[in-house]
């Protein structure tokens, strides 16, 4: 296994960098954006050293992870056709705004084959007591089984590729990201990533109860910048919301917006920070090497030293487009429509990339952290069902 992981690594157009690295943020629905980037790099022979991510972005994680590389789109494929609705009143459906109104009441009434149910006991009133593990307007026990269908966690336990997943601890309000390379990870750890409040129920790990990533960060590139040792490396940072957009004017249009901030998890802030940070580091690293040899035998020299870092890290941020019509709602809008528009445009930003390659162009070497956006060009309009 190690051999032939090897020879993919050393036979991929990123072999490089001294690791790729997925992220993939939560967001329901939109989630099938970031599989399409994952069909372009798997067409092109890429495949991650190490997947992190939240709630949906745990979840598609786990099925790249918990796949061989010549299985892993299929399960992708299977998990988005599993939770993908059956178009129904096709008359209405043929206007796409009225295509994702009817997905999304499909969604809240009866819940998304494969995925969540309603829980019949939620409506016996909100101070009914359910039990910790059960407080919430729909079971997951659907997903649970898609994904003990499609997900190998022997594969993720002693695969090539490391997987990362957060979720959030309601007791300390701690973010938590459990990580195949330093314990094994089965279904309870996806479950705990995805189990947004109030819709979802906590799960148990360790009599702990955790909550979807999101909560507390939905875009956890965090756990990147802060692993140890830190290594040069490529990051794909797929984000699903928008961090930018236009003015609402409308009720619909602002909790729209409300959440697409809410979601987007302040990235650009923590992205400037870590830049600064990496500068830090390469300069510090420059200043050492200007040092006469006998500062550096001075111990409290050497712990100054050692702040340092001359790892270089390019980061890659694909944002998904908007799609025309949609509103606060797109992240339950399990439409074929949906699914196909977002995995398309997801498919078309990743291909654009890596035909780009913006990381091959020269950098000026003091810079630790260097940043590529990938905006979408326009908005995508979705097909009628």
């Amino acid at each position: 296994m190690a051999n032939a992981a090897a020879k993919i690594r050393a036979e991929s157009p990123l072999a490089q960098f001294g690791q790729f690295v997925l992220v993939l943020q939560g967001g329901g629905a939109l989630g099938a954006y970031q599989a399409g980037v994952y069909q372009a790099l798997h067409e092109a022979g890429i495949e991650p050293d190490w997947i992190i991510g939240t709630s949906i972005g745990a979840i598609n994680a786990s099925l790249i992870a918990g796949n061989k590389p010549h299985n892993r789109l299929t399960k992708l494929t299977q998990f988005w056709e599993r939770v993908e609705h059956v178009p129904f009143l096709k008359a209405a459906g043929s206007l796409p705004i009225m295509g994702q109104a009817a997905s999304t009441f499909w969604s809240t009434i009866l819940g998304v084959n494969g995925f969540f149910e309603p829980n019949p006991r939620a409506h016996w009133g909100n101070h009914v007591k359910l039990g910790a593990e059960e407080a919430g307007y729909y079971s997951t026990a659907p997903l649970k089984k898609t994904l003990c269908d499609l997900v190998d966690f022997d594969q993720i336990n002693g695969g090539s590729v490391r997987l990362t997943v957060g979720a959030a601890n309601v007791r300390t309000s701690q973010m938590r990201y459990f990580d195949s390379r330093d314990m094994a990870l089965d279904v309870r750890h996806v479950m705990a990533s995805g189990a947004l409040p109030p819709a979802f129920p906590a799960v148990r790990i360790d009599d702990e109860l955790y909550w979807d990533g999101g909560v507390l960060s939905n875009t956890p590139v965090e756990a990147v910048f802060d692993d140890k040792p830190r290594r040069d490396g490529l990051v794909f940072a797929v984000h699903v919301w928008n961090p930018n957009g236009p003015e609402p004017d409308s009720i619909l249009k602002v909790m729209n917006r409300q959440k697409d901030l809410q979601y987007s998890s302040r990235a650009g802030t923590l992205i400037a920070r870590q830049r600064q940070i990496h500068r830090l580091r390469h300069i510090i690293s420059e200043l050492a090497a200007r040092l006469p040899k006998e500062a550096l035998k001075d111990n409290f020299v050497r712990e100054m030293a050692s702040y340092g870092c001359p790892t270089r890290v390019h980061v890659v941020r694909l944002l998904a487009p908007q799609v025309r019509g949609e509103d606060h709602a797109k992240d339950i809008d399990f439409s074929a429509g949906g699914i196909k528009t977002r995995w398309q445009a997801g498919y078309a930003d990743a291909a654009k990339v890596l035909k780009a390659r913006p990381w091959a162009a020269p950098v000026d070497p003091i810079e630790g952290f260097i940043l590529h956006e990938a905006n979408a060009d326009e908005m995508q309009d979705q097909p009628p069902p």
